[in-house]
């Protein structure tokens, strides 16, 4: 084979392999740039993911704070109407005690 033929596939493998390297770097560019979307979107969907978790744990905890809320204003309203029940038990008591503080009162003036 001469040598010219020779030099001339030399440059032609060279120049081959030159375009499968491009090609390849273009290729892994391209998969490198699918792979940075995709990641973009998986985070996107996971940010997404997590806001709706803590907007659903806040409306939980807020829910579960009002219904401590009335339970806790239940129980007060019940203790408040324990003490008026015992306050007007003992009206009568009272009423009968100053009465009997006041007859004591008159008959040590006379």
């Amino acid at each position: 084979m001469p040598r010219q033929e020779v030099l001339e596939r030399i440059k032609t493998a060279e120049q081959e392999a030159d375009d499968i390297v491009e090609e390849a770097e273009a290729k892994r560019e391209e998969l490198v740039a699918e792979a940075r979307r995709e990641a973009d979107e998986i985070r996107s969907e996971a940010e997404e993911e997590a806001d709706e978790l803590e907007s659903e744990r806040l409306q939980e905890g807020r829910k579960e704070i009002e219904a401590e809320r009335e339970r806790i204003l239940e129980e007060g309203e019940e203790a408040r109407d324990e003490l008026v029940a015992e306050a007007e038990d003992r009206i009568d008591e009272a009423v009968e005690f100053a009465i009997g503080k006041f007859e004591e009162a008159v008959d040590a003036q006379t």
